[in-house]
C-alpha cells in the first residue's frame, strides 16, 4: 500500500460509513484460530486477545454497556478525523521532528508518534469488541490497516533513526502496534506483518535486554519483555518468546541497590525514586499479563524466584493500598497528572493483583481476591467500577471479584511498616492510616521530568499524609496538588525561599547529604526520624515521629536556616473541598468559616477540625492558622496538564519559626478522626505523654499507659531511662505479662558497634538477634551490638523478662 491514504478518499469512505451508521458485522475469527491446537502462536494470539479485551462480561450489562459505547464513540472520532499526510496520521498528532538533534520538542514529536499507534489500538478494540457500534465495521478495518501502513512507511520502520524519548520507540509504540497486530491479525498480510516485526526488531533488538542496566530494569524491563514476547507471537518466532521469558528473571530477585524490589518491601525505579504506586503498578500489571499469556505453554515462566513477586503483593503493594487508593508517597511524578488521582491509580493495581493470582497458589489467590474485594467495596469516594480511566479488562476482573459471593472481604491490615530502603513508612490503625515521606543520600527529595511534578520540591521533607476510613478519602484526590501551597505540605519543615519549577534537577538527581533517616518498629508502633537538609536551601532540622495507637507524636528541633526567608513547620493542610465549611475549634472557641480568615493562636493547647481530627500541643504553642481559597491549574505543575483553573478551600495550621531561625523547635500530636471531646480530653491529660527530649542531640517520648519509651539518638547520649554510645533509634515497650520488647536500629547504616543501656531491672533475655554480641542483665540491661552497618537500617528486636 502507499505511504498515505488520500484525504479525499478517506473522507469519502468516512462519509459512507457515517451515513450507514457503521454496520455491525459478525467478527471473523483470526484466520488461524481453527488451527489453534496445532499452532501455538494462534493459541497465544487468542489468549492475548482475551487478556487485552477482557472476558466473562456481558456487553449489555453495566458498567460495560456504557464503556463499550464510549469506546465506540472514541474510535469513531479517530476514524472521522484520521487524515494521513506527510508527517502525521492525525493533524493534531504531528510526529515528524524537524531537527531531531537539536529540537527541544523532540520528546513531544516521538510521543505523538506513539500516541498515533495508541489511537489505532483504540480503533482495533472497538472493531473487535461487541457493543461498540463499530463491531466488525469494514471501513474501520480498512482505516486501521491504512494507519499501520502509513506509520510503517513514514516513521516506525526498519532503518529509521529514532528521536525524542527512547520510551516512545521501545515501549509506547511497539506495545500498541503489536496489540493491533494481534487484534487485526486476520486483516493483515504476511508481508505487512513481516515489515511491522522488522520495525520492532530495529527499535527493540535482543540487545535491549542483554544487560540489566539503564532503561532495562524494573518496570521498564517488564515492558520490554512484553514487546519481545508479542513480537514472537505475531511473527511466530519461538526464540523471541523464550528470550522474553528468560529476560524476566533479573526482575525477580530482591535487590540491594538501584531499581527493583527490596527485602523490606521497598520498590525503586529511576535509581532513587520510591515508585510502588506508579512504575511498580506497571511492573505488577506487566508480569501478570506475561505470566497469564505463557501459562501452560512451552514458554511458561517457571523461574522459582518469581515467588518474590507473589510475596511482594502483601509485602510491597498492600501496605500502600488503602480503601482502593494507592498512596501518593510512592507515586513519584505521577501525582501531577490531574486525570488520574490516587484512587484511579489504585484500581489498576487491584485488577493486576487479581490477574497475578491466576499464576499463584490457590491459597494466595483466594486471600488476594478477598483483600481486593475489601479494598474495592470500601472505596466510597471513587468506586472502581465507575473509574473512567480503568480499561474493560480491569473492570471485568474487579467486577468478577465484587460479584463473587463466596468471598468474604478482608478488612484493612493494621500495623506499622517501615521501609528504610526507600525512606518511607506507613501506619495503619482502626479507622485511619498515615504515610510518611523522607529523603536521604539514596532517596531523592522528589522526582520531576518530562515537564511533570514541577513543584514537588518538599514532598520528601517529612510529608505526613493521612486518611480516614469513612472520611477524608479524597484529601489528596480532589485537585490537591495544583491548589495546595507547595511550601506548606502537611508535616514538612521548609524554607519559604522561592524555588524555580523543577529545582534540583530532573529524574530524582537531587539527594540530601544525610545518613540518619529511618527508625524502629515492632510492627504495631514506631519511632522514625529524619535529619533534614532543605532542597536548594541552608535549612537543617531534626524531625521525629512516634506512631502510636491513636496518634502520631511529632517533634522537631535544631531548626536553623540562613536563607533570609521564613521557615515553617506545617502541622496540617487540609483540603476542605469546594465548600470548605468544616468547623474549626481552638481550645473550645469556634473560629469563623468565612474566607479568607487567619489568626495567630497564642498558647494553644488543642485544635479540632470537624470531619477530620484533632491536634494537641504539649505545653502549649503559638500556632498560625488560615482558612482560604486557593486556585491553580494542573498546567502549573505539569506542562501537559489542563489549563482550567480549579479552586479549593484549605485550613492550614503551621508553626512559624521566623526568618533565619537558629535553634527552633516544635511539638504536636496528630489525632486522625478524633472528636472535639476526645481531643480536648487528650490535651487535658498532661501526664499521658511525656516529652523526654527534643533537642538537636536527642528526641524522645514516653507514654506510661502504653509502657512505651522511644528515643531517636542523633548523637548518642542519655535520655532517661536509656543511654546509647552512638547514634541509633530505640523503642522499648513493657508488656502486662512481665516481659518487654526492645527495638533498636542503626538508621545511618554505619555502626560497627553499639552499646545500649536500659536503666530497668531485667531478669533474663528471652530472645535476641545475632547482632547482639553481649547481653548483661540485673539492675539494668546492657546490650552490646556488633556490626550493624550491613543490617540496612532494619529493626533489631530483643525480648526480655523483667525482674
Amino acid at each position: 500500500m502507499t505511504s498515505a491514504w488520500s484525504r479525499r478518499t478517506f473522507l469519502a469512505t468516512s462519509a459512507v460509513l457515517t451515513a450507514a451508521g457503521g454496520s455491525a458485522l459478525v467478527l471473523a475469527a483470526p484466520r488461524t484460530a481453527t488451527a489453534a491446537d496445532d499452532d501455538p502462536y494462534a493459541a497465544l494470539r487468542a489468549t492475548w486477545s482475551a487478556l487485552i479485551l477482557g472476558e466473562g462480561f456481558s456487553p449489555t450489562a453495566e458498567p460495560f454497556r456504557t464503556r463499550l459505547a464510549t469506546l465506540g464513540t472514541q474510535a469513531r472520532q479517530w476514524l472521522d478525523t484520521m487524515a494521513p499526510g506527510d508527517g502525521s496520521l492525525w493533524p493534531d498528532a504531528v510526529y515528524a521532528d524537524p531537527d531531531p538533534d537539536t529540537d527541544p520538542e523532540s520528546y513531544g514529536f516521538s510521543a505523538k508518534m506513539a500516541d498515533s499507534f495508541i489511537r489505532l489500538n483504540t480503533m482495533a478494540q472497538a472493531y473487535r469488541q461487541q457493543g461498540t457500534g463499530l463491531t466488525g465495521n469494514t471501513g474501520l478495518r480498512a482505516a486501521i490497516v491504512t494507519g499501520l501502513e502509513h506509520l510503517n512507511s513514514q516513521v516506525y520502520k526498519a532503518g529509521q533513526t529514532r528521536y525524542g524519548n527512547w520510551y516512545s520507540w521501545q515501549i509506547g509504540a511497539p506495545q500498541a502496534l503489536l496489540d493491533v497486530c494481534v487484534l487485526m491479525y486476520d486483516a493483515l498480510t504476511p508481508a505487512q506483518l513481516g515489515r511491522y516485526c522488522a520495525a520492532v526488531d530495529h527499535f527493540v533488538p535482543d540487545s535491549a535486554v542483554a544487560s540489566y542496566t539503564g532503561t532495562s530494569t524494573g518496570a521498564n524491563r517488564v515492558d520490554l519483555c512484553r514487546v519481545l514476547a508479542l513480537r514472537g507471537v505475531v511473527g511466530g518466532t519461538a526464540a523471541k518468546i523464550a528470550l522474553a521469558r528468560d529476560a524476566l528473571s533479573p526482575v525477580f530477585p530482591l535487590v540491594t541497590k538501584g531499581d527493583g524490589l527490596y527485602a523490606d518491601g521497598s520498590f525503586i525505579q529511576h535509581t532513587t525514586v520510591p515508585y510502588t504506586g506508579s512504575y511498580g503498578s506497571v511492573m505488577l500489571g506487566g508480569l501478570g499479563l506475561l505470566f497469564a499469556l505463557l501459562k501452560g505453554t512451552t514458554w511458561e515462566v517457571t523461574d522459582p524466584k518469581r515467588q518474590v513477586v507473589f510475596d511482594a503483593v502483601e509485602n510491597a503493594w498492600a501496605p500502600f493500598l488503602y480503601n482502593g487508593l494507592v498512596m501518593d508517597s510512592v507515586a513519584g511524578r505521577a501525582i501531577s497528572r490531574g486525570e488520574v488521582d490516587d484512587h484511579r491509580r489504585g484500581h489498576p493495581i487491584l485488577a493486576s493483583i487479581v490477574l497475578l493470582g491466576r499464576g499463584a497458589s490457590a491459597a494466595e489467590n483466594a486471600r488476594w481476591r478477598a483483600l481486593v474485594k475489601g479494598w474495592a467495596q470500601r472505596d466510597y469516594y471513587s468506586p472502581p467500577l465507575s473509574n473512567p480511566s480503568l480499561n474493560l479488562t480491569a473492570l471485568s476482573r474487579l467486577k468478577s471479584v465484587l460479584d463473587d459471593t463466596s468471598l468474604t472481604p478482608l478488612p484493612e491490615p493494621e500495623g506499622h511498616r517501615l521501609f528504610p530502603d526507600m525512606a518511607r513508612a506507613t501506619h495503619r490503625r482502626p479507622g485511619w492510616a498515615a504515610a510518611l515521606s523522607m529523603a536521604d543520600r539514596r532517596i531523592t527529595y522528589y522526582e520531576s521530568g518530562n515537564g511533570e511534578n514541577l513543584r514537588g520540591w518538599h514532598t520528601g521533607s517529612g510529608m505526613l499524609y493521612w486518611w480516614g476510613d469513612t472520611f477524608a478519602n479524597g484529601q489528596y484526590s480532589d485537585a490537591f496538588w495544583p491548589t495546595v501551597d507547595p511550601y506548606r505540605l502537611p508535616g514538612t519543615t521548609a524554607s519559604r525561599k522561592p524555588l524555580a519549577d523543577g529545582a534540583g534537577g530532573d529524574w530524582g538527581v537531587a539527594l540530601p547529604d544525610v545518613n540518619w533517616v529511618g527508625g524502629v518498629t515492632d510492627k504495631k508502633r514506631a519511632a522514625v526520624g529524619q535529619y533534614l537538609k532543605g532542597l536548594s536551601s541552608t535549612l537543617l532540622a531534626k524531625k521525629s515521629w512516634f506512631f502510636l495507637d491513636d496518634t502520631v507524636v511529632c517533634l522537631g528541633a535544631g531548626i536553623r536556616c540562613q536563607d533570609g526567608a521564613a521557615v515553617e513547620t506545617t502541622v496540617d493542610n487540609r483540603n476542605l473541598g469546594p465548600t470548605g465549611n468544616a468547623p474549626f475549634t481552638v481550645d473550645g472557641s469556634v473560629k469563623p468559616v468565612t474566607r479568607p480568615w487567619s489568626a495567630t493562636l497564642t498558647d494553644a493547647s488543642w485544635a479540632h477540625l470537624g470531619g477530620h481530627g484533632g491536634y494537641v500541643f504539649p505545653g502549649k504553642a503559638t500556632v498560625k492558622a488560615v482558612r482560604e481559597n486557593r486556585s491553580g491549574r494542573w498546567r502549573d505543575i505539569n506542562t501537559g496538564g489542563s489549563t482550567d483553573t480549579v479552586t479549593r478551600t484549605y485550613l492550614t495550621l503551621w508553626v512559624d519559626h521566623g526568618q533565619n531561625p537558629a535553634d527552633a523547635s516544635y511539638a504536636y500530636q496528630l489525632l486522625p478522626g478524633a472528636s472535639e471531646q476526645r481531643t480536648a480530653a487528650r490535651a487535658a491529660d498532661t501526664g499521658w505523654l511525656r516529652v523526654l527530649a527534643n533537642t538537636d542531640n536527642q528526641q524522645g517520648v514516653s507514654v506510661p499507659s502504653l509502657g512505651l519509651t522511644a528515643v531517636n539518638f542523633w548523637f548518642g547520649g542519655s535520655v532517661k531511662p536509656l543511654t546509647a554510645d552512638a547514634p541509633c533509634s530505640v523503642m522499648v515497650t513493657e508488656h502486662p505479662d512481665g516481659t518487654a520488647t526492645l527495638c533498636v536500629s542503626d538508621p545511618m547504616r554505619m555502626r560497627t558497634s553499639l552499646t545500649l543501656t536500659w536503666n530497668r531491672a531485667v531478669a533474663s533475655v528471652v530472645s535476641k538477634p545475632s547482632t547482639v554480641t553481649s547481653a548483661t542483665t540485673g539492675a539494668s540491661l546492657r546490650l552490646v551490638f556488633g556490626d550493624l552497618s550491613g543490617t540496612r537500617g532494619a529493626t533489631q528486636t530483643v525480648k526480655v523478662r523483667l525482674a
